[in-house]
């Protein structure tokens, strides 16, 4: 259970900070669905909306090195070590809109789940770093 409301669209109209990112995001995704996120965001402050939004789309919107596809992946394995469940959600259909397959996705989890482990090693041995990675 939300810890804040969550704007209805008739909420959110009436919210001129608000319906600016929501009309947005549905110009920008080409859809009339608000996330659950979103919405959230909008109810509990919408300037903390308005730069969340802004943040987005200047990192996972903007043309860069990374494709989108594999942004959404690294969004997963953040998630992940996160436990984020609602991102963990929201991402994977992401990236599965954006061409990932059942196939990526399972090797995609395959690495999350042997960075874990190796993560927890790692720090349980506490293993002093290679001077050679530390450039």
């Amino acid at each position: 259970m939300a810890t804040v409301k969550l704007l209805t669209n008739e909420e959110a109209e009436k919210i001129p900070a608000v319906k600016e990112v929501f009309d947005e995001i549905r110009d920008l995704r080409k859809t009339d669905f608000i996330n659950n996120f979103w919405r959230a965001l909008g109810a509990a402050d919408p300037a903390l909306l308005k730069r969340t939004w802004e943040g987005l789309k200047a990192v996972m919107m903007t043309p860069g090195n990374i494709d989108p596809m594999t942004r959404e992946m690294i969004y997963i394995a953040v998630s992940a070590a996160n436990a984020c469940s609602y991102c963990l959600h929201s991402h994977t259909a992401q990236a599965r809109a954006k061409g990932m397959t059942e196939d990526t996705y399972a090797e995609l989890l395959s690495i999350v789940g042997l960075a874990a482990q190796t993560n927890h090693m790692v720090t349980a041995m506490q293993v002093p770093v290679d001077p050679e990675f530390l450039a």
